[in-house]
C-alpha cells in the first residue's frame, strides 16, 4: 500500500497556513472564510442552486484544512431552505493529521463547533476512500485521501457544484491537468457549475477542452479576478434520476438485513423488514460476540482495501449509534491478530516497517509486549489494531432497527416462498401464495437460504460452531485476540472461542468441533485448553453465506434471461429491475454489513459511491454469471 505524507502545520509570517511541500499558502492571507464564500459558494450561486433539492454534490479537489467544507456546512446549517441531504467530496493527496487540523481551526472561532465535530471523526490517514456523516447523516463528507487523478477516475457520482482548490497550478501542476478536468467533466452533471480563484489561461483553455464554459469575475480581497463556469457538454447527457417512489422490501434481519433496512430509512426511505424467525439476529448474526478488525496484506489487495474501508466503516457506525442513544455492547479499545510462528511473525513485522499503516491504525508488538497487553502469555508476537474490538452482533441489529425508526415496517414470522416482479412492484409470497409485502425495490439479505428466491448466486452455506468457555476457566483477557480463530474476554460469563468451518448441514453442537476450536485456543494461548473438556462445553452453531471468491455479493442481481454479448462490461450487464442483493458477506459479516449496505443504499438512491469503483466491481452480483459467460459456459 502507497503510504501518505500528511500535511505538517506551518503559519506563515502573516498567520496564514502554509505548504512547505508545495511552498505556497492554503488560502489568500485575507481570509479563508472570506475567500471560501467570495469565490467557492457564491462562485456557485450558493446556497441557492441547492434549496428545495433533496440532494446536493459538491466536489473539491483540494480538502486542505477543510475551510471551504466548514463554510459550506455552515451556510448549509443556517439556511431553511436547504437541501435534504448534502454531498462534499473532498480529494486531498497530503492530508493533516486530527491535532493539527483542530489547531488551524483555532483561527476561525465561527466554525468552533462543527470543528470539533470534524476532527472527532476524522480518519486514519491511509490512501482510499473515507465516508464520514454529520448533521445526522444529513450533510456527507466523503475523503478521497490520495493522488487526485488516480481516485476521480475510479469515482463514481453526479457533481452539482466543483470547488477547484488547488495550490499554484506552477506549484502543483497535476491538480490543474487537463486529464483531471476531463475526469471532471465525466463526473459533472447536466447543470453543473465550477468555481475557482486560479485565472491562468491555461487553465482556463483546459477548463473549456474539458467541456466548461467559464468566465471572469470578480475577485476577493487583493486578487483581481476569480473564474466560474458551468458545464457545456458536447454530447446530450441525462440527468441522474431519483426514484419517486421510495419503498423497498428487506429479506432478513440479520446483520446485512438490519444495517440495509437503516441505511435506506435514513435517506426517508419507507422499508418493510421482513424476517422467518420471530426475532432479529436469529440466524448467523446471533453470536454473543465477535471480533471487528481489519486485514493486512503485502500488496494491499482488494480484499484488504475493501475490509480496511468497511472497518473504519464499522467503527464509525458504532459511535453514531451511541451518539443517538442506540448503543450497541461493545468494546473498541483494541484486538490482537497473534503470529502464526516465526516466519509468520517476521512477515507481519515487514509489512508494517515500511511505514504505509498509521500507528492509530496498526501496531506491531513483540511476544512481551504482546502478552502484556493481552494479559497472557502468547507463543508469538502480534499486530495490535488499536480501533479493533468485539461487538453483540445481536445488540447491533436492535441499535439499527431502533436507528431506522418509523420508517421500518417489522414483519416476523413469515416464511418467504417466492418472490415476483408485476408491473410496478416486487411481491414477497409465502408458501399459500399469500402475499406478505411488496414494494418497487426488494432486498435479499438473508444469507444462503435465500438462494432458491434468485437462481444463479453462487452462495453455498458454511457451518461454524462457536464455543463457549466459562468465565473463570480462562486467564481474565484484557482485549480479544486472534490466530486462526479467535477468542474474547468474558461476554455475559462466557468466552466465545471460535470458530469451525465445514460445508456441513445440522445444527447441533458436536464435539470434534469443539476439539478443533479447543486446538485453535492453544496456538492462542498456550497451555490455556488442558483443562476443558470438548464434550462439556455448550455453544452455537450458524451458517455463513460464502462466496467462491470470498467477497460479497453488493447490488442490482443479474438478469439471468438475457443473454448479452461476450465482450460486455460488467457495468452493461443486464439487471433485473429493482431487485438487489446484501449477500455472501461470510465470515466477515460483522466488518463488511454496515458499509455493505451503505453502498447498496447509495447505489438505489441515486448518491455518491462510498468506494472506489474497482472495489464496486469486486463485490457486483453479476461478476460471477459475466465471468462464466466469457468462458462460454452459459
Amino acid at each position: 500500500m502507497p503510504g501518505l505524507t500528511p500535511a505538517r502545520l506551518v503559519l506563515a509570517g502573516n498567520g496564514t497556513p502554509f505548504s512547505e511541500t508545495y511552498n505556497d499558502i492554503y488560502h489568500s492571507a485575507d481570509g479563508g472564510p472570506g475567500q471560501a464564500r467570495h469565490v467557492f459558494l457564491h462562485g456557485n450561486d450558493l446556497p441557492c442552486r441547492w434549496r428545495g433539492k433533496e440532494r446536493f454534490i459538491i466536489l473539491e479537489t483540494g480538502f486542505g484544512g477543510g475551510i471551504n467544507f466548514l463554510a459550506t456546512w455552515a451556510a448549509w446549517r443556517d439556511d431553511p431552505a436547504r437541501c435534504g441531504r448534502l454531498h462534499y467530496l473532498a480529494v486531498e493527496k497530503h492530508p493533516f493529521h486530527a491535532g493539527d487540523l483542530a489547531r488551524l481551526h483555532e483561527h476561525w472561532p465561527e466554525f468552533r463547533h462543527l470543528s470539533r465535530e470534524l476532527c472527532a471523526g476524522w480518519p486514519p490517514l491511509m490512501p482510499g476512500f473515507h465516508r464520514l456523516e454529520f448533521a445526522s447523516g444529513r450533510v456527507v463528507l466523503t475523503l478521497l485521501l490520495g493522488e487526485a487523478e488516480t481516485l476521480l477516475r475510479r469515482s463514481d457520482a453526479r457533481v452539482d457544484a466543483f470547488y477547484l482548490d488547488g495550490f499554484d497550478p506552477k506549484k502543483n501542476p497535476a491538480m490543474w491537468s487537463p486529464g483531471l478536468f476531463h475526469r471532471l467533466a465525466r463526473l459533472a452533471a447536466p447543470e453543473a457549475t465550477l468555481a475557482t480563484w486560479c485565472v491562468s489561461g491555461e487553465v482556463r483553455e483546459s477548463l473549456q477542452e474539458a467541456g466548461f464554459q467559464v468566465e471572469k469575475r470578480p475577485g476577493f480581497g487583493r486578487k483581481r479576478h476569480m473564474l466560474a463556469g458551468k458545464n457545456a457538454p458536447r454530447m446530450p447527457t441525462h440527468p441522474a434520476t431519483s426514484a419517486d417512489d421510495r419503498r423497498a422490501v428487506v429479506l432478513g434481519a440479520g446483520l446485512a438485513g438490519c444495517a440495509g433496512a437503516e441505511r435506506l430509512a435514513a435517506r426517508g426511505w419507507s422499508v418493510t423488514l421482513v424476517e422467518r424467525h420471530s426475532t432479529p439476529a436469529a440466524e448467523a448474526s446471533g453470536n454473543l460476540a465477535g471480533i471487528l478488525r481489519p486485514l493486512l496484506s503485502h500488496d494491499d489487495n482488494l480484499a484488504s482495501r475493501l475490509n480496511r474501508a468497511c472497518f473504519l466503516y464499522a467503527r464509525r457506525t458504532c459511535a453514531a449509534l451511541e451518539g443517538a442513544g442506540f448503543s450497541p455492547r461493545r468494546d473498541l479499545n483494541g484486538v490482537l491478530q497473534i503470529a502464526r510462528d516465526a516466519a509468520h511473525e517476521q512477515r507481519m513485522r515487514d509489512i508494517l516497517a515500511a511505514g504505509d499503516y498509521p500507528e492509530d491504525y496498526a501496531q506491531f508488538l513483540d511476544r512481551d509486549a504482546a502478552s502484556r497487553r493481552l494479559g497472557s502469555a502468547t507463543a508469538h508476537g502480534a499486530w495490535l489494531f488499536p480501533g479493533g474490538g468485539w461487538v453483540s452482533p445481536p445488540s447491533l441489529c436492535r441499535a439499527l432497527i431502533a436507528a431506522a425508526g418509523e420508517r421500518l415496517t417489522l414483519l416476523f414470522g413469515h416464511d418467504v416462498a417466492r418472490i415476483e416482479r408485476d408491473a410496478a412492484n416486487w411481491r414477497v409470497l409465502d408458501g399459500d401464495g399469500k402475499i406478505i409485502a411488496a414494494a418497487p425495490i426488494l432486498i435479499l439479505a438473508g444469507g444462503a437460504s435465500l438462494r432458491g428466491l434468485a437462481p444463479g448466486l453462487p452462495l453455498a452455506p458454511a457451518r461454524g460452531l462457536v464455543s463457549h468457555i466459562p468465565q473463570g476457566c480462562l486467564p481474565e483477557l484484557h482485549l480479544p485476540v486472534c490466530r486462526e480463530g479467535y477468542l474474547t474476554p468474558a461476554v455475559d460469563g462466557v468466552h466465545c472461542l471460535g470458530a469451525s468451518y465445514a460445508y456441513e448441514e445440522g445444527k447441533e453442537t458436536r464435539v470434534e468441533e469443539h476439539a478443533g476450536n479447543l486446538a485453535r485456543l492453544e496456538g492462542i494461548l498456550p497451555g490455556a485448553s488442558g483443562a476443558l473438556d470438548p464434550a462439556g462445553l455448550g455453544g452455537r452453531v450458524g451458517y455463513r453465506a460464502t462466496t467462491p471468491d470470498r467477497l460479497p455479493l453488493i447490488g442490482a442481481l443479474a438478469d439471468i434471461r438475457i443473454l448479452p454479448p461476450r465482450d460486455i462490461q460488467l457495468k452493461h450487464m443486464p439487471r433485473q429491475e429493482g431487485l438487489h442483493g446484501l449477500l455472501g458477506l461470510g465470515s466477515r459479516g460483522l466488518v463488511w454489513a454496515t458499509l455493505a449496505a451503505e453502498i447498496l443504499a447509495s447505489r438505489i438512491a441515486g448518491d455518491p459511491a462510498p468506494v472506489a469503483s474497482d472495489l464496486l466491481d469486486a463485490i457486483d452480483p453479476a461478476r460471477f454469471l459475466l465471468r462464466a459467460h466469457r468462458r462460454g459456459q452459459k
